[in-house]
């Protein structure tokens, strides 16, 4: 078979709602023309995000009913404990409410004014992390990241090994606390790094006494990649591979609303003893204590349980076949996406989609809303906006201006991904008739969640 059919049945239902277009058009103008800020109830499709947006299987709903709702040495957090430690092998487990708060607490104790935190590319959070405790991030991903057409590269998320060398050269590896690398990297189009890389910048890195802090949110995901495009791992279970992953980290930071397939929930995860202690004094600061972090008993015990649902074959390999479901429906259909297709979105070349609009206009923001107004879609930017601006006010301008169509676990059928493609096709049909937009409000940080905007006259 071509795509893997559905490896569950469904035993609950929630009804969707189509608005008609003349709502729609209202709906995202109140909105701003931002879809972070449309109502969920008049979005048909909801392809904002996978994080949390995922459906939990019976087990885990059976797990929420055996929830330790204690203050204090929740019996669920250390299921939760040994089922991380068992998976990736890490010493200690800090619990968090989600992936930020464990980014929070890694660069509240590890950067310094003046230290430089290389990554195989930004996140939006994680840099804004370590820019608000005065460090520096530098990009060294292999240049081939950047170039949205380039589908000849099966692990685009690697670390380019001289680009990370000269920056320990140039600025000595006593300011650089640690390298984060993304698996998968989501703003490259959820591109992979292979195991021969992890195991070359584990290296390099610990030559010269650099610590190696994977984010590992999609984790399973680059794990299914290596088990399929690298060679001497078609025959290692998802488990193994995951294993082998995690020897070559320190540690780890950990939103359990994506490959943890909860709706809440995270971790910051390590092997350091001294690093532990320090996380675990001060997430009584900003979550709660070190035995809950932020989560109920419930939470931390579905959180278990989707970690190792999330290692069966059979789940990821549906996954990641629905995300190349509708990648390969947009290609035959001429729509310019980023190739290879990635592990949990299809992401739309904004730049090629809109090749009229400058990037100062914000094409990929402009998309998002016009395929909700085409069809009650809602997707998102991954573009200029989400880059921000530097520490002079300067605006990035990306060479990825993409719109990200963002799968939830085990949420939609391959019947609703039709009705997306129709949706891009469609607005593609009318791309000479859209126009741009400008701020009419712009938050200082993270500007993609709240900011609003108005069409280019």
């Amino acid at each position: 078979m071509k795509y893997m059919p559905e490896p569950y049945k469904v035993k609950m239902v929630e009804p969707l709602r189509m608005l008609p277009k003349e709502e729609r058009i209202k709906a995202i103008q109140k909105a701003g023309y931002n879809t972070f800020l449309l109502n969920s109830r008049d979005v048909y499709i909801d392809l904002l995000t996978d994080s949390g947006t995922n459906a939990m299987s019976d087990r885990q709903w059976a797990g929420i009913m055996m929830g330790d709702e204690a203050y204090a040495g929740s019996e669920n957090f250390y299921h939760l404990k040994k089922t991380v430690q068992d998976i990736m092998g890490f010493k200690h487990v800090v619990p968090t409410h989600q992936g930020r708060g464990a980014e929070n607490l890694l660069s509240q104790i590890l950067v310094k004014p003046g230290t430089y935190i290389p990554g195989n590319m930004y996140f939006t959070t994680t840099r804004a992390h370590q820019e608000m405790n005065g460090g520096t991030f530098v990009d060294v991903i292999i240049d081939e990241a950047h170039i949205s057409d380039k589908e000849d590269i099966a692990f685009k998320g690697n670390v380019d090994l001289k680009k990370y060398e000269d920056l320990i050269k140039k600025v000595g590896p006593e300011n650089i606390p640690y390298i984060c690398v993304g698996v998968t990297v989501n703003l490259a189009g959820g591109q992979p790094v292979s195991m021969k890389n992890l195991r070359e910048v584990h290296e390099l890195s610990h030559k010269h006494g650099i610590r190696v802090m994977f984010d590992c949110t999609r984790y399973v995901e680059n794990a299914y990649f290596i088990k399929t495009r690298e060679e001497g791992y078609k025959d290692k279970s998802i488990a193994d591979i995951v294993k082998e992953m995690f020897s070559y980290a320190d540690g780890a930071t950990m939103s359990g609303k994506k490959d943890g397939i909860v709706n809440i929930g995270g971790f910051l995860a390590m092997n350091e003893d001294d690093l532990y202690h320090k996380a675990a004094a001060l997430v009584v600061v900003y979550e709660g204590m070190p035995s809950y972090g932020g989560m109920s008993g419930r939470d931390m015990e579905a959180f278990a349980i989707g970690l190792k649902e999330a290692l069966d074959y059979n789940y990821i390999r549906h996954r990641v076949e629905q995300v190349k479901y509708l990648g390969d429906k947009l290609i035959e259909a001429g729509i310019p996406i980023v190739r290879p297709i990635g592990g949990h979105a299809v992401f739309l070349d904004a730049k090629k989609f809109l090749p009229h609009i400058p990037q100062s206009e914000y094409p990929a923001q402009v998309l998002a809303a016009e395929i909700y107004i085409e069809a009650g879609v809602r997707t998102m930017e991954r573009g200029n906006i989400s880059a921000g601006r530097d520490k002079q006010g300067n605006e990035y301008f990306p060479k990825l201006e993409l719109v990200r169509l963002t799968l939830p676990r085990r949420v939609y059928s391959y019947a609703h991904l039709d009705y997306v493609a129709d949706a891009i096709i469609n607005t593609y049909k009318r791309k000479d008739e859209i126009k741009g937009l400008k701020f009419t409000y712009e938050p200082p940080v993270l500007r993609f969640f709240t900011g609003r905007f108005e069409h280019v006259k």
